[in-house]
């Protein structure tokens, strides 16, 4: 059968929490001892009851151990105390390091612009003409992926244009016709129709008309025949 795992928590009860106290603490001391043998391990262990009583072991000795302790405290302290000094050098060396770096990428630039070509060797002038055909064909592509785009977008807009123009042109015709079925002429023969039932004569009718029609119609050169509208003299 299992043994119940115990809740790890402050015991309660005095008299239980004094008895567990002793029997966990001998197999602390216990453990440590069997640390220092099986591993060939210095180890210091101090315990305090709550009654304030002390209970320790050591191996090889308390006060050896307790120096060692110092001397180890001792140095991660020194230790701290230099890690300032160290961010310091690596500031320095950066502030050394920094402007040699501009230095030389400002060198290459003036270069890469066709200065400060003599002191290259052909080795050096072979791979700068590299970068420069390897940037130029970079830049003559993306120039003409630029103009293509612009074309596409233009024609685009073209197309967009026409068809409105197409469409006004429609609208148009559509209320020009519109108008023209609104003011159909009268034709003359109802017109004069309507007058003689009046009562009034064809020169009268003919006149209204002209009047109507802003004057009589003008007669080409050169014609033998016009026109006329009403009865003829006798």
């Amino acid at each position: 059968m299992a043994r119940e795992k115990i809740k790890i928590k402050k015991i309660d009860n005095k008299t239980s929490r004094q008895v567990t106290f002793s029997k966990r603490r001998r197999g602390l001391l216990k453990k440590a001892q069997e640390l220092t043998v099986l591993c060939d391990a210095d180890v210091a262990l101090i315990i305090f009851s709550a009654t304030g009583k002390l209970f320790e072991f050591a191996s090889p000795s308390m006060q050896e151990m307790l120096g060692k302790y110092k001397h180890h405290s001792n140095n991660n302290l020194q230790d701290d105390v230099n890690e300032p000094c160290l961010d310091l050098q690596l500031v320095e060396d950066d502030e050394v390091r920094l402007p040699k770096e501009i230095s030389e990428k400002d060198r290459e630039m003036r270069q890469l612009q066709g200065h400060d070509l003599q002191g290259l060797t052909i080795d050096e002038l072979e791979n700068l003409e590299s970068l420069l055909h390897g940037g130029l064909s970079r830049v003559l592509q993306t120039k003409d992926e630029k103009f293509g785009n612009e074309i596409s977008y233009l024609q685009e807009k073209g197309a967009k244009l026409m068809e409105e123009n197409k469409l006004l042109k429609q609208q148009m015709m559509m209320i020009s016709n519109g108008k023209q079925l609104q003011t159909m002429p009268v034709e003359v023969d109802d017109l004069m129709n309507t007058h003689e039932e009046a009562g009034q004569s064809s020169e009268s009718v003919t006149t209204n008309m002209y009047s109507c029609n802003s004057g009589p119609p003008t007669e080409d050169d050169g014609s033998d025949t016009s026109l006329k509208l009403g009865l003829p003299f006798n």
